[in-house]
């Protein structure tokens, strides 16, 4: 009888892992829908405390849910729309730069010349930014799709805040009241609120003091890459090292190495002025996943969902470990990733309180 009851186990793991791959290609191939849904519940995060202090005034929710949705909407579509223009501007002055790095590769090889080294395979000529400008144009000024998305994300989001009261009841009936003092989901719940909300906040200050800074130097596009400061540092460890890198290029070609070293001083500072104090009021909170499961999140997600799947990695993950808490046949999966302590209750919170 074990014999048997160890097969219907081994089976159910097979089955269990043959649905999980089902699912992991699905989504893959429904990336476009999926990236929508995802990115419509990281809005409906941001804009439920808008939502929740409207409710509180006495406004009712089809007009709390317009306004907020015509708000987010119309800064959306700015952010869009200044990016585009930005990256306009930096196609039309190509010739400009594309002479400006000439220069330095000429400065560079002379540089190798001098110490020694012949680099033969290396010219002003061999490098073209036009190259490079031509292969990504066609996904950043697609102005046409880009709407279209935005008004699938807007409608999603708005339906979505409308049905938000509804969420925790809905959830109780379905779980239980006990789940919730058992598990710490609704403490998870609120954990991930503010991560989503403090992150953004801390992606606006970043993106805004490096855009200033590098408008203050005179370098090209500053504009441009502040917001990709701002969108690139929802990646962990990783994303403001990426978004850094066309703004040093840009400072070399302009003022050579002086420049670019400049600019590495001010992404050094901002990290230490911005970067450190957020993430030590988030691990205040005792809110920390393990490194191992954040570069694991951003590659699985990166695989499954492209650059938005890297940007959302984390969020994903914290919504995919509250429903693996849910369960008393997966709970085991979050305590052999280490992450199983934040669903426990601090202790002695409620005492201070």
């Amino acid at each position: 009888m074990s014999r048997l009851s160890e097969m219907r186990e081994t089976r159910n793991y097979l089955l269990a892992a043959a649905i999980f791959l089902i699912l992991i290609i699905g989504m893959q191939i429904t990336a476009y829908i999926v990236n929508l849904l995802v990115i419509s519940l990281i809005l409906t995060i941001l804009t439920l405390p808008a939502m929740d202090l409207l409710r509180k005034k006495g406004m009712p929710d089809g007009i709390a849910v317009g306004m907020i949705t015509a708000v987010s909407g119309i800064a959306i579509l700015g952010l869009l729309l200044l990016t585009m223009h930005s990256f306009q501007v930096l196609i039309e002055d190509l010739p400009m730069y594309q002479a400006e790095l000439n220069q330095r590769l000429a400065e560079l090889l002379l540089l190798l010349d001098t110490i020694g080294i012949d680099p033969a395979s290396l010219s002003p000529s061999s490098i073209s930014l036009g190259s490079v400008v031509t292969a990504i144009e066609p996904y950043v000024l697609n102005f046409g799709q880009i709407v279209l998305y935005l008004f699938f994300i807007m409608m999603t989001t708005c339906f979505a805040l409308l049905e938000a009261p509804n969420i925790p009841g809905r959830l109780e009936r379905i779980l239980g009241s006990s789940m919730e003092s058992r598990f710490g989901i609704g403490r998870m719940s609120r954990l991930m609120i503010e991560f989503v909300i403090v992150r953004t906040e801390a992606n606006i200050i970043h993106g805004t003091l490096f855009g200033l800074a590098l408008w203050a130097m005179g370098i090209h596009a500053a504009l441009l890459w502040g917001i990709l400061t701002f969108i690139l540092a929802f990646i962990p460890y990783i994303g403001l090292l990426i978004a850094a890198i066309p703004a040093i290029f840009f400072a070399w070609l302009q003022y050579g190495a002086p420049g670019a070293v400049a600019v590495m001083i001010i992404v050094v500072i901002l990290n230490a002025l911005v970067e450190n104090p957020i993430f030590a009021y988030i691990a205040s909170r005792r809110f920390d996943l393990p490194p191992l499961v954040v570069i694991i999140s951003l590659i699985v997600w990166g695989w499954i969902l492209g650059i938005p799947g890297m940007i959302f990695a984390i969020p994903i993950t914290l919504i995919l470990l509250i429903m693996v808490q849910c369960s008393d046949e997966t709970r085991w999966i979050n305590t052999l990733l280490g992450v199983d302590k934040l669903f426990a209750e601090e202790s002695g919170t409620t005492g201070k309180n």
